[in-house]
Parts: C-alpha cells; structure tokens; sequence
C-alpha cells in the first residue's frame, strides 16, 4: 500500500525536489514524516534499478537539504522535548513514531546524497550529542540517527569513526537495568543501542564489530545476576555477527574474519549465567537464544572447535566435533528441552522432562576414562534453575533429584560440583518445607529428604581425593555457620555430617567453624531438636577432628558450647561414645606445654590436662578488690566439672576389668585441691573471697553434672565417691556459709549473687544428707536453726530515725532469702520439722511480717558504690522483688502448715496468733497486691498462697477470689511467649483455680466464680490452638483431681465434675489443624523420639507430653475408669454422652457438606470415639433417649470413617439391647429419595447380623424381616446400594440356611442363582471388580463388631483403615506412655486381638486408585513429554531497521502471521484472557479489545499467564468497528465471521487467505446484523450434538488453529 501511494504522488509531479519540499512544509506529524520516508524509500529504490529519470542529476542535492534543512532539525527538536513528561502515553508513542521515521527517511537521503560525507558528518554529530550524556530523549534521537547513517559508513576510510561510534553504543547498552524492571527512557533508549544500533553496525563489520567484541571481553569476569541482561541483549542481538555464518569457508571473499564467540570462555559463562541466574524470563530466553545458535551454527559448518575453562586444564565450556555430531546434538536438544520446560514453573509439566536429566549426565561422562566431556557448570545450570524456582515442589524435586545422582552413577571429581553443594546446594537446603513427608508415609519415620541427604553426603565425601576432602568439609561447615538456619534443616545437616565415615579432615579452624554452627542452633525454640543437632554435631566432631591438629583445651572449649541440660548428659549414650573416643585418643592430641603429671598412678594427656587445669582453676586470682569484688563467672567451674568427671569415666573404662580403686585415686587426686580448700572453708576466715566463691561454684557444677537426668545414680560408683568427698567436707562448708550469711559480712549488692551461691550449696548439702539417711545432729541439722534465729534477728532491728543504709538493706534481703530456703527445705523434708504444729516464734513472726513491705532505697551517700556495681545487679527493684518473692515463700510454708487453722471469713477471731494464718482476706488481698507488684517470673509463691486460701474464701468472699482468678489469667495470658516461666506457672494456676474444693464451692453456689471458672476453661482450650501443651495441664490435673477424690468420696467428687463435663467434652473433641510448618515441627519431633537412645536428646530432655493427642488420651483414660453400676458416674457419662451427640448435630448443621480431613470432619470422628468408649456405661433406660440421635445421625451425609463408627456402635446397640430392632426396622420404611445416600449405612448393619441375632434367642422372625427388606433394595437403581445389599443378602442367606428357614425354601434356587451370577459375573468390567473389592473390605470381611472392641481398633486401626490423616490415628503406646492417669483393670481390651490390624488401607470404592502408580518411574528416555515451550524456528532477532512493530515482542524473533483476531464484541475477561492466551501461543499478529482496561483484569490474567505482554493488543471500540474493518479491508484483509448464517461455510472446507481477520461475536447476542454486512465470508464449525453453541474462546481457538494449521502447511509445501 505504501508502494502504490508513493507511486501515485510521483506520477503527479516529474520533479520530486517539489515532491520533497511540499513535504517538508507544515506541522512535522508522524503521518508527514512517515510519507515522507515512503517517498525517499521509493526514490532509493528507482535510483537502485537505474531509473533515474526523474530529476536524476538534482536528486542528491535535493536529498541533502532535505537531511540538512528538514530532519535534522527535526531530530534536534525532538532530542531536546521531554518524552510525554510523566504521561507515558500517546505524546511518548507518537514522538517514537516521528524518531523511527525521521531515522529511516534520513538513512534513504544519506544513500541519494552519494559518497559518504553526508552519513559522516551526520554520525559525528549524533555521536557527540550521544557522548555529552544529555537528557534520555536526547540519546534516543541520537542513537535513531546513528542506527539510520551507520550502514552507509565505509568499512575502511570511516574505521576509527565506526569505532567510537561501536564503542559509545556498546556503553550505553550495557548501561541499562539489567533486573527485568519497568523500563524508562534511559532503558529505552540503551534497548534502541543493543537493537537497532549495534545490529546495524555489525553489518559494518571490521572494525565496529572488533570494538563491541573487546568492549565485551573487556568486562572481566562473568557478570552479576543484575549485570548480565543487557550482556546478553547485546550477544543476541549480534548473534548472526559473532557466531561463523555457515558457508563462508568455502568462500572466503564472502566474509571477512570476525571474532567467533564459540572460541570464548567469558561467552559461554555469560550465558550460563544467563541460564541459571537471570531473575527475567527475556534475558533467560535470549541466553537459551544464543545457545542453540551456536550449537545450530556448529552443526551447519561441522569444523571441528572447541573452548576450555577460565580455569586452564578441564572439561570443555563448549566443544563440537563431526564424529561425535549425534551426540552432541542429543545433548544440547535434550539440555534446552529442559531448560524451556522449566520456564512452565509446573511440576506436572517438568517431571516427565526429569528421566532426560539423567540422560545428561550420560553423556556428559566419557565410558573410556571416566573422565567429563562437557564441562559440569551446564548441569549445575538445571538445578540451580529448579533450587530458585518460586514453586517449592519443583525446588525440592531438583534437591532429591541432585541428591539421588550418587545412587546409580560414579560422577569424576570436579571443583565446580563441590562449589555447587556448598553455594546452591546448602542454599536450597535451609528451606524447611522440603524436608516435609511423602504422601502416605507414616509420622515419624523421617524426611525422604534428610535421608538421601544423609546418603549424599556420606558417598559423595567417601568419593572425594583425600587432600580434597578436608577443605571441602571445612568449607560445608563454615557454611552453617554463615547464616541462621531454621531447626529442621540445621538438624538433616548435622546428621548427614555425623554419619559420614571417620576420617582426620578437620583441624582447629573446623572446630570453631563447628562451634559456631553450635551457638546457631541456640536460637530454636524446639529444644528436642536443638538437643538432637548438637547431639549429632559432637559426633561429627568425633568423626572428623585430627586430634593430632587440636588439643584438649580446644576441645574442652568445644564441648561447653553444647547444653548438657540438652545433649551431652552424663550416662547417656553420647557421653560414652565421647570418654571411649577420649580413651582411644587421649595419647594423641597436640600436646600443651604446661601440663603436669606428677601424682598420677599412670601418665596420660587427659589427666595431666585435668589435674593441670584443676590446679589452675584453685590457684587465688592475682587481683582482688577487696570484698566488693564480683562473684566469678560459672563458665570456668562448668568447664572444669565436665573435663574431671569425663576423664574419671574414662579411665573407669580403662579399668573396668581391673581394680576398682583406680578411679577413687583418680577422682581424689583431681579434687584433692578443691576438697583441701574445702575442709579450710570453715576455719580459714582469710582464704581470698574469690577462691572460696570458686570451690562452691566447682561443687555444684559437679554435684549437677553428677546427678543430670541422664544418669542413673543408684549403681554409680563416681557420684558415691563423688558424695562420700562432699560429706566428708560438710561441716566445714556448713559453718562457712552459716558465718558468711549471719555475721553482717555480706553488704554489697554484688554480694546478692553470692548469697544466692550460698543458699544453693545448703541446699545440695541438705539433697546429699537425704540421699544417704538423713541423721538428727548431722552438720546441716546444726546449721538451719542458727541461721533461722540470726535471719529472724536480722529482719527484726529496725534502724528507727534514721536512713537506712546499703549494708543493713541488704542483710535484711539475704536474711529473707536464708528463710525461704530453710522454709522450702523443711517443707520439702519431714525430718526437719521443729517439733508440735504448735506456733512457735518463727511462725509468729512469719506471719506478723508486713506483707509487700518494699525496702526503701540506700541513702544518697551510697547511691554512687549502688551505680558501680556490675551488671549482675538489675537494679533496685529487681533485688526488692526477690524479697517479696521470698516473703511469699515463708507464708507458702507456713499456710500450708497450719491451713487448717484458716478460718472461713473475717472477725472470727479477735486476737489472732498468726495474723497471716487467721485473716484470710487480708491475705488475699495482699496477695492481689504482690502480683501487681512482682514481675511474672516471681509471682508462684503467691500462686501457691492462693491455693490455699481460694478454697477458704469461695463462698464468704466471692468477688475477692473472682479477682484474684481475673489477675493471675491477666499474668498467665502475657506469659505465653516466655518459655521458661511459663509452664510452672500455668501449672501453679490451674492447680489454684481448679482445685477440686474450689470447683466443689463454685459448682454449689452458682455464682459469679462459677461461670468465671467456665470462662477461664474456654481462654485455656482457645490458648491451646497457638501455644500447644496448654490444655493437657488442665485437662490432667482435673481428672487426676477427680480420681484421687472418687477412690474416697466418689458421689461428691463426680458429682461436681458433672457441672464441668464440658471440660470433658472439649478435651474428647480437642485437637487442631496445624499449619503445614508446625505439623513438619511435630513430624521431626517424633521422628527424633522414635531415634530413643540412639539419640542422647531423648534421654537428657523429658517428654512434657504436650502433644494434642495427650488431651484426648487423658480424657479417654478417664472415661475407661469410670464404673457404670456408680450412680454418680452413670449420671456424668450420661450427661457427656448427650453433650457429644449434641455437638454432632451443631457440627452436621453447620455445614452440610465438609471435606474429608477438615475440622468438621476430625470433630465428628472424635465425637463418635468418644461414644463407642463410654457405651459399656449405657443402659437401656437412657438407650431410649438417645437411640433415635444415634439413627438419625445415620441418616447424615458423612465421612467412611464417622459411617463405620456409627455402624459400630448401632450393632453394638442391637446385640445388647434387641428390644430396639423394630426401631431399627423403621429406619428403612422412609422413602427412597430420603434415604438413597444413607441406607449403605443400614445395609452394613444388617450385614454383620449374626453378630446383632446372638442374644435372641428366637432367629427366624429377625431373619424374615431381614431378608425382606434386603430384598427389596437389591432391585434399587442406585448401583452402590445394590452392591451394599447383596452384601447383606449374602449374610443373611447364609444364616437361614443354617438355622433352617423354611419359609423360604421356595426363593432357594432363586436367590442362590443370583448370588452365583453376582459372583460368576462375566467380563472385568467395574462391576464385577467391586463386587469383589466390596467383599474384601475390611469392614466385612475381618472387622467383628465384638473382638474387635478395644482403644486400638478404636483410635488407631478403624481411622488408618478408613483413609483418615495420621494426624488423627493415636497408637496404643501412646496411652501406656501416659502415666499421669492410672490403667483400669481392664487393661486387657487396649489391644485388638483379632487380625484387623494387618489390614492395608483403602475403601472398597476407592481401591483401583493408583493401580498404575509404579509405572511412571519406568519410562525410558524417549516417553513423549508435555512440551510447554516457545519454537525455535525462524528464532533470530529480527533486524530489519524499518520494524514497524513497536511492541518489545518483535524483538523475541517471534514467527508471527498476518491473522488479526477481533475480540471487541466480547465482554468476560476470563473469554480475552483466553483468547490473549491463544492468539499468543500461535503467533496471531494483534487482538483487538474493546478496552485495554481488562488487562487489568484479574480474571483476565489469571488466563492470559502474561501473554498479553508478548502481544501486540489493539483497542478498538465496538463503534468504532465498521470503520477498522473497511480500513483493514483497504489493506488487503479478508473479514471472516465467526457465525451460523444461510451462507457459511464449513470451517474443514474453508482455505484461509494469508491475510485474515477473524471477527468473533458477543457471547449472547453474537455478530451484530449490521457487522454481519461487512463480513466477507462466514465460517461455521461442523458438530454432532445436541447443543448448537460453543463458548466464544473455544470457537476462536479452533480457527485460529485451523488458519495456523493451513499456513504451516503452505510454508512446508514451499519450502520443500
């Protein structure tokens, strides 16, 4: 058309300089320009064939001043004007349009001129505009000019100018954001560099080629993820340029010598990088681009070629040999298949490309010599792609599938694969959702991942070269250490790394390397698996570690980092697997200069290194700061406990089958220091403070590593010798801390800490006398009541008048603190009671002490010495909290002592003796009082007073002990983030709270304590969904409460838990749906307890038991023990069986349809357990209110698992109770519409008949009614009732025949010829395969209603059977483990005895599921895949400089058609986004919209999958049609209608023209009549049904498709 229309302005004029100028006259618009262009192009093309017979000789003056005078100026005008401001919108389009023009137009004058001087002059200006680094219009203009004159520079003469001009655009084009962003006019302009500019500058070649190649190569390393977008921009747009053009060979006057970018390593890295680390898809698509050029490149000119590493020797980044051209071209087909499926982000897309990943790595190895053929970095390539992909399932298929290569194949050695695990590899790996179950594996059994991670290691560091290996395992280490790793991956790791085979890899940097991987796994909160990392951590230490490279103080230091409360407890596994390794090394370790071994029976490293650092650890410090001097850190008597009682077991070891007094002489020889300074303890008034504040630090260290939970101590010879040592010393230490605590010696604040030091080793003192027999007259004995009387004393003299000072402030704390451990100690030992219950002088003055008394201040003369104490003083109220803390201590002891002298409410007493003791509320106000003084870590002793007083008070004093609930939930509620104080004193409140007494009063008075208790229950179990744990406190201490009382008064005590079944209720129905996170948490857990003493965790850390299950377990429990002949129980467990079948009602209205596995779903379950656990209790008077509930809950739409309990317990009902068959009778008798999804249920009663019939003791009247309702609904034509039915049929005739039925013997050979024919069914259709399975089922062929009644069949085999998450099956174990609640004497019927239990999972209906699971693990290479990708056909970047595509998709080397579809009529974005999707995927040129606004659309997206950006979209609107069809009909397009019409014509009969537009119409309307006349043919779709529309996306995709089609076959014909 543009041809025609020059053609027709030149036939008007001969001259065209008058042509010209009318053009370059008036407002310079895009349609001017573009004419403009038109014309010149035309000229070009005559003056081309040598017609130059218009104005010939005045042409190329007249193309001159139309560049000089016309569009230059322009083009300064436009370099100048801001590209539409803000407004990226039809300013910025139309000044593109004026530039592409103006350059074009330019380039024709610059060729009409003749010679090159015009084009010279031109780029030099462009260039210095470009080089002055103006505004980013400016450099657009600039690069326009230059892409349209460079083609007419000469080569040689122009060189150094073709230079400059190469290197300027080569700068601006790397300059641009790489990240795949918004681009903006400076990215606009750097896209015209790489596309337009350097193309069209390559055609130069020489010189300008060489420049942009060494200002390529120039960048150094490969690029950075953010650096190698516009890199690649550029390669790609070069690409014909910089890879060999097949042919020139064999004519080397076809093409010059360039540069081959094969030959380049920083290429091929460049595109790797691209590959693997490119975050946009168009800079991965351009680096796959290059690729397969050069390997298509390659294949066409077959020389030989090749391109090494960086690096110097090693595999080949790229290589290409004729031999080997098959399996080089299998390889990269293969390679780019799969980097262009993982573009899809799909699993169910990319794992049938997976088998073709292995088939890579067969290639990649040479069978010869083992050896790589293709460098690894291309495999690294894949996964690194797959490990960064936003789908977690696709990045933990690539982990496995990177783990599992080691399986099946010996890969050589290469740097980059190690570099790979470490870098990538452990990247991918802190991501704890991979390390996730399989589908229908059980809970506990391990991470799939963690175990083939484990596999991996261990192989792949077997296989490295020994001088490899220590750097590789140093590198992976200091890894975990550079980053915060979650619980669970830290955990897999460790693990892996603790089994890999012993070997001597690791040195000192290691150890500290693995020391910091220690103190990352501190920051877990999970402390079971932060003990099992560190468990697994030490034994890679022992694995690894040269001992000959660190010595014994390193490793000493090592082994503090690790938490004994956690891991390495003494008597625990670990602990002997660490002394057996220090035994067979200790000879070995990098020897200290300065240890000693004089003294020692026999000369070894680890002793010399213990009694030396004893012997240090005694010696006095050098500075002392008098007695204000700080108490010293613990870190140094931690250390040196564990490294003596470790040497003392190891040699233990040496002489366990020699003499026994070895390890006495030891034990004696390392502490003869400590005991020395021990027994001078007493005597000795100027031994240095800090010394004696050492051996008391190192008594109790060692007295607490001694005696940790995982050592028993009844056999253990070291902790007796250890205790005899102590004993021996007790009076001495006894009088020291006696004198210490009462002489006024301690007046510091600092000297808090040791008073608290004091305190702890009295009590130690006070366990150890226990231990051994507690003796009246022992040393302690005579400690306690001179320390009782001196604290009293002390805390009686008051200083009157004057201020207090710092020294008497803190005595009177130390004082305090000295009661309430000889309070605790007395209350925790009998022995030590004083005598009569009689008040003494010490209960006198306990109970008179003013409660909440706060010490005042120091005066201000010593403020300053309070300001200089060291951070172990939090201040001054953290010191006046403890003394409250304490004073609540003594009146704990003393409430409890003397509880029955608390009276029931105020004034009964007038003179009381013990103020505390006999005024209640005076007390429990003070107690309100002190929990809003102490902070929340000091408040259990008032907790504990609580208790005791509640009980008293309830019904005199209700509101008071409402409040006094009110404010300690206030506390609990804010401690729930707090884990160490929390479970105590959560333990403390429910014990005061729910005090069986208190639930007594509350349940009696009905006021307002009651229905707070209520309330408090409720907050408990909604805690219990976010903090779990929660709710077993509660749930176990009321029933064991509850049990404890029903052994003595059972009537009173289940009587009151009556008015809290809902307590009951909730726990037999708690239970919540974790989050995917926290069930992996409780997966790991339990996978780390299933380990038992395999892992020392388990031994040293103390199952809390605070798993959901224990809830119900402990509610379950209870039920079991309950007695039905009680009344008291019978009318509770009647209450809470109304209560559950309640709730299933709630449950079932709910929400009439819920998903299996929901909430509501695992709720009903419950509920029905629940049921069948307490139905022994029922009898038949309250069978009678509730059994028409049960019925009708089998009327209800339910889950397999809910119908088999309720069918369960109906055939229970039956067999005990008969007198309910006409009851169950009536079940069937509603009409069939009522009871089409629930009469399988009735049917799978009848079904287990003989089981129902056993207590009758006439049969044949049940098995008439029986047989005729089974009957009748064998003829039903629902074919799952039918099958139920003949289930039931089958039963039934078997039992007439046996109890001889003669009613029936006429229907004999009828009834017995059907069942052979069900059972002889011919073919292998699903009938007969149900048939089958439905017989197989377990709920008919093992389960029996009766045997099978246990708490096994119950919680754990019927919910596994019936297809029910793992969450949900409970093992029995789990209730043997559970002691807080006592086994009932029918302990017997835990277990099922009958055979159920080794059934497999899968309901009858379901079973033929998965049948063909294994054979997709069998595919062979070449199993055909889905193919999700761009085609590579006509895939060059399209460098026409005319490109009138604006869209970037031009760019892509797209093949795009001459098909326009017209989607203006069509109103729902999921139809657009549809059809945007289609017209994308087949290479339509444009659509058409009504609006662009439904881009926007989310619908719209959701079914374009962003392919709107890759198309050019066009808006035109519904008005607006008539005239874009009579437009595009004037270009030369055929109009085609999408319609049924007298005149269409079948879509498989018509020949689409080239150029088509296809109209589709509105979706109810259709094409519009007056459209309809426009319409050059209308195309119909042929089809067979019923129906005689098709949704408007489908119909246009079937012609799109036939048009794409019909070309296609065109071209090939062509082409051929």
């Amino acid at each position: 058309m543009e041809w025609v229309l020059a053609e027709a302005l030149l036939s008007q004029s001969r001259d065209p300089r008058v042509l010209l100028g009318a053009l370059c006259r008036g407002e310079a618009s895009a349609e001017r320009v573009e004419t403009l262009c038109f014309l010149l192009q035309r000229l070009e093309d005559e003056e081309a064939r040598g017609g130059g017979g218009r104005g010939a000789g005045a042409l190329p003056e007249a193309a001159r001043e139309v560049a000089a005078g016309y569009l230059v100026p322009l083009l300064r005008g436009l370099r100048g004007r801001p590209a539409g401001g803000s407004d990226p919108g039809p300013p910025a389009r139309h000044r593109r349009r004026v530039l592409r023009a103006a350059g074009a137009a330019l380039r024709s004058c610059a060729r009409l001129a003749g010679g090159s001087q015009l084009a010279a002059a031109l780029a030099e200006e462009a260039l210095r505009d470009l080089l002055a680094g103006g505004p980013a219009p400016g450099a657009e203009a600039a690069v326009e000019v230059l892409a349209a004159v460079g083609p007419c520079l000469r080569p040689r003469e122009d060189g150094p100018l073709l230079e400059r001009v190469a290197q300027a655009a080569l700068a601006l084009a790397l300059a641009a954001d790489g990240d795949g962003g918004e681009a903006g006019p400076a990215e606009d302009a750097a896209a015209l560099a790489a596309g337009r500019l350097l193309p069209a500058l390559g055609q130069c070649g020489g010189a300008a080629l060489r420049a942009v190649w060494d200002g390529l190569g120039a960048a150094g390393a490969p690029p950075g993820p953010g650096r190698v977008g516009p890199q690649l921009l550029v390669l790609s747009a070069l690409a014909e340029r910089l890879l060999p053009e097949p042919g020139a060979d064999r004519d080397p006057r076809t093409r010059e010598e360039g540069p081959d970018a094969r030959r380049c390593w920083r290429f091929w890295r460049t595109v790797q990088a691209g590959l693997a680390q490119a975050q946009d898809a168009l800079t991965r698509k351009r680096a796959r681009y290059l690729l397969q050029r050069a390997v298509e490149v390659s294949a066409e000119l077959g020389a030989r070629c090749a391109c090494g590493p960086q690096e110097g020797n090693g595999p080949s980044l790229f290589w290409w040999s004729e031999k080997k051209k098959d399996e080089l071209l299998k390889f990269w087909e293969n390679y780019i298949l799969i980097m262009e499926t993982l573009e899809g982000n799909q699993i169910h897309v990319i794992k049938p490309v997976l088998p073709k990943l292995n088939s890579l790595f067969e290639y990649a190895v040479s069978e010869e010599n083992g050896n790589w053929l293709f460098h690894p970095s291309w495999h690294m390539c894949i996964y690194k792609r797959m490990f960064e992909s936003e789908n977690k399932i696709l990045t933990k298929e690539g982990v496995l599938h990177f783990l599992e290569l080691y399986e099946t194949k010996v890969l050589p050695f290469s740097p980059e694969f190690s570099e790979f695990i470490i870098g990538p590899l452990m990247d991918a790996l802190s991501e704890s959702s991979l390390y996730s179950r399989s589908p229908g594996q059980l809970i506990g059994s391990g991470s799939p991942l963690g175990l083939k991670l484990q596999k991996f290691l261990v192989t792949y560091i077997s296989l490295l070269p020994e001088e490899i290996k220590s750097s590789f395992l140093l590198k992976c280490i200091q890894k975990m250490s550079s980053r915060h790793w979650c619980a669970i991956p830290i955990l897999f790791l460790s693990k892996a790394l603790a089994n890999v085979p012993r070997c001597k890899a690791l040195g000192i940097e290691a150890l500290l390397a693995l020391r910091d991987v220690l103190q990352c796994t501190m920051i877990t909160h999970q402390i079971l698996l932060r003990g099992a990392a560190q468990c697994y951590l030490l034994q890679t230490a022992m694995n690894l570690v040269d001992v000959e490279k660190v010595s014994l103080s390193d490793i000493s230091t090592f082994l503090m980092c690790l938490r004994q409360e956690e891991s390495l407890g003494r008597g625990t596994s670990l602990w002997t697997e660490l002394c057996d390794w220090l035994r067979v090394n200790e000879n070995c370790f990098r020897r200290a200069s300065d240890c000693s071994c004089v003294g020692l029976p026999e000369t070894s490293s680890l002793n010399a290194y213990v009694k030396n650092l004893v012997q240090e650890y005694m010696k006095s410090p050098a500075l002392e700061t008098g007695e204000n001097c700080f108490m010293p850190d613990w870190f140094e008597a931690k250390l040196v406990a564990m490294m003596v009682l470790l040497a003392v077991d190891v040699e233990g070891m040496k002489s366990q089958y020699s003499e026994k007094r070895r390890t006495q002489n030891v034990l004696r020889i390392f502490l003869d220091p400590l005991l020395e300074s021990l027994m001078k303890l007493g005597t000795n008034a100027y031994m240095p403070l800090l010394k004696t504040d050492r051996c008391l630090q190192l008594l109790v260290k060692l007295l607490h590593t001694c005696m940790l939970k995982g050592s028993s101590t009844q056999d253990d010879e070291v902790f007796t010798l250890l205790q005899n040592f102590v004993m021996s010393t007790a009076e001495s230490i006894s009088e020291f801390i006696l004198r210490r605590l009462t002489m006024n010696e301690l007046s510091s604040v600092s000297d808090l800490d040791r008073c608290h030091l004091y305190l702890m080793v009295l009590t130690e003192l006070i366990n150890l006398h226990l231990k051994v027999g507690w003796k009246r007259g022992n040393p302690i004995w005579r400690v306690i009541s001179p320390l009782k009387n001196a604290s009293i004393r002390h805390l009686q003299e008051m200083d009157h008048g004057q201020e207090p000072t710092l020294g008497t402030q803190v005595q009177r704390v130390i004082s305090m603190a000295a009661l309430a451990t000889v309070c605790e100690a007395t209350d925790r030992t009998p022995e030590l009671q004083l005598g009569s219950l009689e008040a003494g002088p010490t209960e006198r003055f306990l109970s008179a002490l003013p409660l909440n008394h706060t010490l005042q201040k120091p005066h201000a003369e010593e403020e300053s010495s309070l300001c200089e104490e060291s951070s172990s003083s939090q201040g001054w109220g953290k010191i006046v909290a403890q003394y409250i803390h304490d004073q609540w201590v003594c009146l704990s002891f003393l409430l409890k002592k003397y509880h029955t002298l608390i009276p029931t409410s105020e004034g009964e007493i007038l003179e009381p003796i013990l103020p505390a003791v006999q005024m209640p509320v005076r007390t429990l106000q003070a107690a309100l009082e002190a929990l809003t003084v102490l902070p929340s870590d000091q408040v259990l002793p008032v907790f504990h007073c609580m208790k005791i007083l509640v009980p008293k008070l309830l019904t005199s004093s209700e509101s008071l002990c409402v409040e006094s609930f009110d404010m300690a939930w206030k506390i609990i509620s804010a401690l729930s983030n707090t884990q160490l104080v929390f479970w105590s004193n959560l333990k403390a409140f429910v014990q005061f709270v729910f005090d069986t007494k208190v639930l007594t009063t509350a349940a009696k008075i009905k006021g307002q304590a009651y229905f707070k208790i209520k309330e408090i229950m409720y907050k408990i179990i909604e805690m219990s969904a976010i903090k779990t744990g929660v709710f077993n406190t509660l749930i176990s201490y009321c029933c064991k409460s509850w049990i404890v009382s029903a052994s003595n008064v059972s009537q009173v005590s289940l009587s009151t838990a009556k008015n809290y079944s809902e307590l009951v209720l909730e726990a037999c129905i708690f239970g919540t749906v974790f989050r995917r996170d926290q069930r992996l948490i409780q997966d790991v857990q339990t996978y780390i307890e299933n380990l038992g003493h395999d892992c020392a965790a388990n031994t040293v850390i103390e199952n809390t038991k605070r798993e959901d299950h224990y809830v119900r377990i402990c509610a379950v429990k209870f039920l079991c023990l309950l007695d039905g002949s009680n009344m008291s129980h019978k009318l509770f467990v009647e209450d809470l069986a109304i209560k559950l079948l309640d709730k299933d009602e709630l449950v079932s209205k709910s929400r009439t349809r819920y998903y299996v596995n929901s909430q509501q779903h695992r709720v009903k379950n419950r509920i029905w357990q629940a049921l069948l656990v307490i139905f022994p209790r029922f009898d038949q008077n309250f069978l009678n209110r509730i059994i028409d509930k049960i019925f009708r809950a089998g009327f209800i739409n339910n889950q397999a698992s809910i119908k088999y309990f309720i069918e369960w317990i109906i055939i229970l009902i039956l067999h005990k109770f008969p007198q309910f068959l006409p009851k169950f009778w009536d079940c069937f008798s509603y009409g069939e519409e009522n009871l089409k999804t629930s009469i399988c249920t009735f049917l799978s009663v009848l079904s287990h008949l003989d089981i129902i019939a056993q207590n009758i003791p006439e049969k044949k009247p049940i098995l008439k009614q029986a047989f005729i309702i089974v009957l009748q609904w064998c003829f039903s034509h629902n074919f799952s009732i039918r099958l139920y039915a003949l289930v039931a049929l089958k039963k039934i005739w078997s039992m007439c025949k046996t109890w001889h039925v003669e009613e029936f013997d006429a229907l004999t050979s009828v009834i017995e010829s059907s069942l052979s024919q069900v059972e002889n069914m011919p073919g292998a259709g699903n009938a007969k395969k149900n048939w089958q399975r439905i017989q197989e089922h377990f709920f008919f062929e093992t389960f029996h209603p009766l045997k099978d009644y246990c708490l096994e069949t119950i919680f754990y085999i019927l919910p596994r059977l019936s297809g029910l998450v793992e969450d949900e099956w409970i093992a029995i174990g789990k209730f043997t483990r559970f002691t807080d609640i006592p086994l009932d004497s029918g302990f017997q019927w835990y277990l099922s005895p009958t055979q159920l239990c080794e059934r497999k999972p899968g309901d009858w209906a379901q079973q033929d599921i998965g049948s063909n699971s294994g054979e997709a693990d069998d595919q062979s290479e070449w199993t055909d895949v889905q193919k999700k990708i761009i085609p590579w056909k006509n895939n060059v970047p399209d460098l026409d400089l005319e490109l009138v595509f604006q869209d970037r998709v031009a760019k892509l080397g797209k093949s795009i058609s001459r098909l326009i579809v017209v989607a203006s009529l069509i109103d729902k974005p999921t139809n657009l986004g549809g059809l945007c999707r289609t017209c994308e995927v087949f290479g339509a040129s444009a659509l058409t919209v009504g609006s662009l606004q439904c881009t926007r659309d989310k619908q719209f997206q959701c079914l374009s999958v962003s392919a709107e950006q890759w198309l050019p979209l066009v808006e035109v609107r519904p008005p607006q049609l008539i005239d874009f069809l009579q437009q595009k009909k004037a270009e030369g397009y055929t109009v085609i209608g999408v319609e049924q019409t007298a005149r269409s014509v079948d879509l498989t009969q018509y020949s689409f023209p080239e150029r088509s537009l296809l109209l589709l119409g509105n979706e109810r309307e259709g094409i519009p009549a007056n459209l309809i006349q426009q319409l050059d043919v209308c195309v119909e779709i042929p089809q067979r049904g019923i129906i005689r529309s098709l949704n408007v996306h489908v119909s246009g995709a079937l012609l799109i498709w036939e048009y794409t089609r019909q070309q296609l076959l065109k071209h090939g014909d062509t082409e051929s």
